[in-house]
This record gives structure tokens, sequence and C-alpha cells, in this order.
């Protein structure tokens, strides 16, 4: 019997989603209790079923849930079992509808109950500082005519999250305008429906919408349907940031929403899409110069083609809808303060602004603390002439790679090596940054056209 690759890849990812479902949890405060006190989370529990789980291995719904997405994928391993039986496309469709009911129970679920815990407590619970708590106070700047870049976060839940030391981000704004802009519409009609709006509400709509078009770019090809919805879906690290809040998940939306128009040589959607990517968060630029070349529609591209007048007027009309929506959505705010603009998006980040952002993470500047040169996390080190020293020859090696394969899995592929070489040698190299970044792996790895139908 033929052992299938995707029953184990399916499996390590169910593993890895479970046990940060389980350790992230375990650290929240008193999160047993506000479970089984919740009418919607725990509520419904028999009386007695929340004393006989007990707080010290999970909440009894995340417990449930687990037991859910085990199970589903016993049913998944029976499936797979019998496909010599039952045939190809009958194989898929179970396999995939029980895919769907894996990423429901790890992630959806999870995060709405997050929502609805956090709608139940304090604002400032349950989310991510930045992609949930900021990001709708920005929101709210923006509905009422205020720039989210020069207003301040001090006497907002934001002040109450996290560690004193570390809350630079009450002076700073770091995302780009789409971020709030693109988000309020789905706030206002959530308001007028529910009475109430989480950031995430947004990010789960964006989610979902990422593993349909996974399943139309593959062209419904088995392995790589399965294998590309499952890194998406059950991604050990992006997985954490939906359910608890981060951003990056907005901006990979655009960007996949870029790739199936590209892919369908609907060029000004394609373009504008990632323009939409592009003023969300400067994670987006990495892809730019290979979206460029892709916009040339050829496999190849020897280098003397690109500089003819010809090819130069195609680019610039087809990248046009991409710097317009950017400008369309940056300028007026840069317009109206540049300083605070700058110093929001970029000084903060690169450790120039008054109050800035620490250097952390897992990258290159651990080398650099590790020299006890520098006073504390907050000093100053000239982080740009390593990720100069280091991006700029990686960006020539990937592009003479897109021009010998200009394909639309190479720009993903190409886009996450050189983003990810920058951001190993930039200030901060954080968890979600990996998490994107196997994202745009994935995306480069199944795209391609040469995957067998195994």
């Amino acid at each position: 019997m033929k052992r299938s690759f995707d029953v184990l890849l399916l499996f390590i990812l169910l593993l890895a989603r479970l046990m940060l479902n389980k350790f992230a949890e375990a650290s929240l405060f008193e999160h047993f209790q506000n479970v089984v006190r919740h009418p919607l989370v725990g509520g419904w529990l028999p009386p007695g079923a929340a004393d006989a789980f007990g707080p010290w291995y999970g909440d009894p719904i995340f417990l449930l849930l687990a037991a859910v997405s085990l199970l589903t994928f016993i049913l998944y391993i029976f499936v797979d079992l019998f496909q010599a039986r039952w045939g190809l496309s009958a194989t898929f469709r179970w396999k995939y509808g029980l895919l769907w009911v894996i990423i429901l129970t790890l992630v959806i679920l999870p995060t709405l109950k997050m929502a609805l815990l956090r709608h139940d407590n304090l604002p400032h619970s349950y989310s991510h500082d930045g992609g949930v708590i900021q990001t709708e106070i920005a929101i709210d700047y923006f509905l009422s005519g205020k720039n989210p870049y020069i207003e301040d976060y001090r006497d907002t839940p934001m002040a109450e999250w996290g560690f004193p030391e570390f809350r630079t981000a009450l002076d700073h704004y770091p995302y780009l305008p789409a971020t709030f802009i693109l988000s309020a519409p789905v706030r206002l009609i959530s308001q007028g429906l529910i009475g109430w709006y989480d950031q995430r509400f947004t990010y789960l709509l964006l989610f979902t919408l990422i593993l349909f078009l996974a399943y139309a770019l593959t062209r419904g090809t088995p392995q790589a349907a399965l294998g590309l919805t499952m890194v998406l879906g059950l991604n050990p690290i992006m997985g954490l940031d939906v359910i608890f809040g981060q951003n990056d998940v907005f901006i990979l939306a655009w960007l996949v929403l870029s790739a199936w128009f590209l892919w369908r040589k609907q060029w000004v959607w394609g373009s504008v899409f990632f323009g939409i990517a592009a003023a969300s968060k400067p994670t987006a630029w990495f892809l730019a110069p290979f979206f460029l070349l892709l916009l040339l529609d050829s496999p190849t591209l020897p280098l003397h083609a690109i500089l003819n007048k010809e090819t130069l007027v195609t680019l610039f009309r087809r990248a046009l809808p991409a710097g317009g929506v950017f400008l369309a959505f940056t300028l007026p705010y840069f317009l109206w303060s540049p300083n605070d603009f700058i110093d929001d998006v970029w000084r903060w980040a690169a450790g120039t602004a008054e109050t800035h952002y620490q250097i952390w993470g897992l990258g290159f500047a651990n080398f650099v603390l590790a020299t006890g040169s520098l006073a504390d996390r907050f000093a100053y080190w000239p982080f740009w002439i390593p990720e100069l020293l280091a991006t700029v020859p990686t960006l020539l090696i990937l592009l003479f790679h897109q021009l010998k394969q200009n394909t639309l899995a190479n720009q993903f592929w190409h886009g996450a090596v050189l983003l990810l070489v920058f951001a190993y040698f930039s200030r901060f190299l954080n968890e979600n940054y990996l998490g994107f970044l196997l994202a745009l792996f994935a995306l480069g790895y199944f795209l391609q056209r040469d995957i067998t139908t195994a």
C-alpha cells in the first residue's frame, strides 16, 4: 500500500496547531473561569461538566475541539486507505472536506472563541496589541476624521496591554493606511448587525478567502490543493496569529487575490490588489520586483528584452494600477503630516524615532546584543549596513533566476527568500514574520505546475 505524504503532512501540522494553541491559552489569566462562565463559549455545558474537566489540562472547549480534530484526522486516514477503491476524485472530495473540519476546529472556532471572550472581558484581553487593539482604535480615528499617525494611543486600551517598558507603540501606528481603511466597512457592518466588532472578524473573512483561492490557484489538483490548503490553513505560526489577531493574513489575502487575477491574465485587477497589499504593510514590498517582471507575461526574459521601449511601456501600463492604488491610500496621510507618517511607519521600526521599537526576535540582532556593546534593547545600532550588504546581492541573484523562470510560483518563492534575508539582518525578526514566510514559501512550492497528482 502506498503511503500518502498528505496524511503525514496533515498530522505534523495538526500536532503543531494543537500544542501551540494549548500553550498559548495556558498563559492567559483566569482563562478557564472566563470560558466556563461565558454563555456562548462554555455556558452551554451541562451542570458539573466544567468541574469534571478541571483547569489543569486546558479549558473544556479547547479539549473538545482537539478531540474533534483528532477524530477527523482518523477519518482522513481511513479515506486515504480506501482511495484505490473510491477513485481519486471521490477521495479528494472527502479529504478536502475533512481538512476544512480540522481547520474549523483548530483555527476558525478558536478565533471566534477569543473574540467572544474578549468582548465579555477587558478590551485589551485575548488579543494582539497592534493587529487588533490598535487597529480598531485607528479605524475609529479614521471614521471620525482623525489621523491615526498624528493621534497617540495613551488613553486607549493599548496602554494596558503588555509590559510598560515595551509600550513604545503608544505614540506610533506602524502599519500602512489600507489596514484600517479597508477594515472600516466590516466594522460598520458588524456594529450594525451585532452591536460590536473585533478586528479578527476581518481577518477571518480574508483567511477563508485565502483558502478558497488556494484551491482555485492549484486548479483543484489533489496533491497541490490539499498541501497548500493544509499549510495555509494550519500554519503553525500564522494560525496562532489569526487566533490572537496579528495582521499578516490581511496582507497575504491581497497578495493571493493579486495572484489569482494574474494567473487569469487580468492585469488590471492583479495590479490593483498588489497595490492594496503594498499599502497595507511593507512586507509586501519584497515581492514587488518579481511582481513587476511577472506583468511582462513571458516565461523567460532576456535582459536586453526588458530594456526596449515597447516592453517598458507595457510594464508601466500594467503596473500603473498598483502604483495608483498604493498612492491613493498612502499619499493623503503623507501629505497630511509627513513627519508623523514617516516617524510611525519607518523610524519607529528602524530605531531612530524618539520612542522606538526594541531590538527583538530570532535573527542576527542577537549577535549584536551578545557583544555587550549596547546598553539595552532600545539602543540604536546601524542594522541598515548588514541589511544592505545581504539584501542587494540576494536581490540580484533572485532577479537573475526570475528572468530565467518568470512564473507566479517564483514571485512568491523569491519574494520569501528576499524578505527572509532582509528580516534576518534587521532590528527585529518576530515569529509572525516566519509564519508569513512559510505561507509565501508554500505558495511558491505548491503553485508549480509540475506537481504530480499522486
